[in-house]
């Protein structure tokens, strides 16, 4: 067991606390893939956790509360057993469910013990409305799907496409959202492909894919699965675009594939720590980010951030009892969250939609902004022309 700052309790293996007692500070629990399969967002979603905590524990005005950290291992049964225990020990509210699979199996256990459990990355449509205690701050897939689908179509002007997806829940749901939206506006989807759990021969995937020649392969995957995936269609000399999800949106993964992953196009809601526009609470979260860990944030450790804010906030508009505290999620309306502002439809979705981003020098870069950006930098040059211009004309005369 390690301890950091005030009081912060990290317990790796699902270990227990001490349980509160009287009205002691308020109890929250955080479980999450710290090994497994989805380690890299688990990781990456306690960071955020962890710097929010320590906000928390440095403001004298804000509720006094502890947190317990637990490992689901990537594993839904584990998932849900531990989320149990850290009820069992005093927990008001939980954050869990990091993917779709470990999210349905923990929600049978908030309802059992009538507790919160709050999502910070589950996307998953048919997690809408599952349960009046069930709630995630991040879009159902699908917004996702359908935006990238749309910008697929319409922008890129690709028609036909090959799906790869993992024979998964979170995979199943997404590609279907995606190759239903593009097939309606005319395009073609090629050939599905899905692939088991534990699957190792991503060439032979890459190799079929080559042999389709569609505009397009869009990857529905955990991060480990894209990276091998987007290695083997370069290793084939795939000379389509490579559309994926954000799963791929993990700073880690991003920077594994190294320039293999220049110009792949990927969904996630609107988040980026680069700008002379950010906002406040954006840039604090940001620089406080970096310099507690290292690096910038990606949009798993910005989630897990607002996760654990919104909690805390929920304690201010309600109390600590089960039942005000459920009241106080519900009064939450336009919090200021580094993601953007945050509140829930009856259904227990967050109000975002996400943006389409590629990969450009190692870094995620809407497409929107990047956009903005060229406009802006060929109206730089045609003043800068035009300057010219009027100074050569004046040497003449």
């Amino acid at each position: 067991m390690k301890r950091f700052g005030r009081g912060i309790t990290i317990v790796a293996l699902g270990l227990a606390v001490a349980a509160c007692t009287g009205k002691g500070p308020s109890r929250f629990g955080a479980v999450l893939p710290l090994s497994g399969a989805a380690e890299v967002y688990g990781k990456s979603i306690r960071q955020g956790i962890e710097l929010a905590y320590e906000q928390v524990q440095a403001d004298p005005e804000a509720p006094k509360v502890e947190l317990q950290v637990v490992d689901s291992q990537s594993d839904p049964p584990t998932a849900h057993d531990r989320l149990d225990r850290v009820y069992a020990d005093g927990a008001l509210a939980a954050i869990g469910g990091v993917t779709s699979a470990e999210a349905l199996a923990m929600v049978e256990v908030a309802d059992s013990r009538r507790r919160i459990l709050l999502s910070p990355s589950a996307s998953l449509p048919q997690l809408s409305g599952i349960s009046e205690n069930f709630f995630r701050v991040y879009p159902s897939d699908f917004s996702e799907g359908t935006v990238m689908s749309r910008y697929a179509f319409d922008e890129l002007k690709v028609r036909t496409g090959v799906i790869l997806a993992k024979e998964e829940t979170y995979a199943k749901g997404i590609q279907t959202v995606f190759a239903e939206e593009f097939q309606r506006r005319g395009g073609k989807i090629l050939e599905t492909i899905e692939f088991p759990a534990g699957t190792t021969d991503f060439a032979a995937l890459a190799d079929r894919v080559v042999t389709l020649k569609p505009d397009f392969v869009y990857l529905a995957a955990y991060a480990d699965e894209i990276a091998r995936l987007v290695a083997q269609l370069h290793a084939h000399q795939f000379n389509g675009l490579i559309l994926t999800t954000s799963s791929f949106a993990a700073a880690e993964t991003i920077a594994s594939v190294r320039d293999k992953g220049e110009g792949i196009y990927f969904t996630q809601t609107s988040f980026t720590t680069q700008g002379k526009d950010l906002a406040p609470n954006v840039r604090a979260f940001v620089d406080s980010f970096k310099a507690r860990w290292g690096r910038d944030p990606d949009i798993y450790a910005a989630h897990g951030f607002d996760a654990f804010m919104i909690l805390v906030e929920a304690v201010r508009q309600g109390g600590d009892s089960t039942s005000s505290f459920w009241k106080g999620m519900r009064n939450i309306h336009e919090y200021p969250g580094v993601t953007g502002a945050l509140q829930f439809d009856d259904r227990g979705d967050v109000q975002k939609f996400p943006h389409v981003y590629t990969v450009t020098d190692g870094r995620a870069v809407d497409v929107e902004e990047q956009k903005k950006q060229r406009i802006e930098a060929a109206r730089e040059e045609m003043r800068r022309l035009e300057e010219e211009l009027r100074r050569l004309k004046n040497q003449g005369n």
